[in-house]
């Protein structure tokens, strides 16, 4: 069994997805669970694990009626208003949802990521654990040192990071990237997504040598038991197709024992979502 670890659905309108910007215009329509099944079944993936992408309570109640109704949705991150008084009235509603596993904030577009270390921000985060829900962490490998001491704050809290924290792929940058990496990675209640590596590579001309010593590092820093795999499908079109994806990382991964592989490819995921 292989299980997608982070993958999008979206109704495209371009005031909600201002986001996609021309160079991303085939992202510009909808994605719903009948193309990524497709998708999946071609690389031979069984079940996937649906992430947020707009800052509404309205995405997450639609996601979960998606999973209802989707058997291969195994799992959602949806987003609420952790910063927010009133978080409790608008999270419990979802919150006894089976298929509902965990929340997410777009930190990446907070300015200088000033969320991280907002009280009112980690009371919410902190409040997760009342409703044994995880936190995925998206940002630039820009925020790995406020994202350190946000980790430390929240030992109780089983956080993800999202695509190995962005590093430079493109202009070939390791540093600092390595170094905050590996610390992080001293937090136990810290796992990792290997995904969205080919968007931060060179979309039109990357190879699978292009990542391989980010993706070498991610692994030697974390070990299979907190990797998982990911496909960011649909963001990862602009660079990729989702079987040339799979593809590359099951070759790369196809060194390690048959434990390791499926630890990344299915149990990590499975464990750490509960699904």
């Amino acid at each position: 069994m292989i299980i997608d670890s982070h993958q999008h659905f979206w109704h495209y309108s371009p005031e909600e997805y201002g986001w996609i910007s021309d160079q991303m215009s085939a992202l510009r329509r909808d994605f719903l669970p009948s193309h990524l099944k497709a998708e999946m079944q071609k690389a031979g993936v069984s079940g996937a694990i649906t992430v947020q992408v707009r800052q509404t309570m309205e995405e997450t109640r639609w996601m979960l009626e998606l999973a209802d109704a989707e058997p291969s949705i195994l799992a959602v991150v949806g987003w609420a208003p952790l910063a927010s008084p009133d978080l409790d009235r608008q999270l419990e509603p979802y919150a006894g949802h089976s298929k509902l596993k965990g929340i997410r904030h777009i930190l990446q577009d907070e300015p200088a990521n000033e969320l991280m270390d907002d009280p009112a921000f980690n009371a919410g985060v902190e409040r997760l654990r009342r409703y044994g829900l995880n936190y995925d962490l998206l940002i630039y490998e820009r925020h790995l040192p406020q994202a350190i001491r946000f980790v430390d704050r929240h030992p109780g809290v089983q956080i993800i990071l999202d695509h190995i924290a962005k590093p430079r792929i493109a202009a070939g940058e390791l540093d600092p990237w390595r170094a905050n990496l590996k610390e992080l990675a001293r937090r136990c209640n810290v796992s990792c997504k290997i995904s969205g590596m080919v968007t931060e590579a060179n979309w039109q001309y990357w190879h699978g040598e292009d990542i391989r010593t980010y993706l070498n590092f991610t692994l030697e820093t974390f070990g299979p038991k907190r990797l998982m795999f990911g496909s960011d499908w649909p963001v990862l079109l602009v660079a990729s197709t989702y079987q040339r994806w799979t593809g590359t990382l099951t070759g790369f991964l196809s060194q390690l024992s048959s434990d390791e592989q499926r630890a990344i490819f299915s149990e990590t995921a499975a464990s750490v979502y509960g699904c």
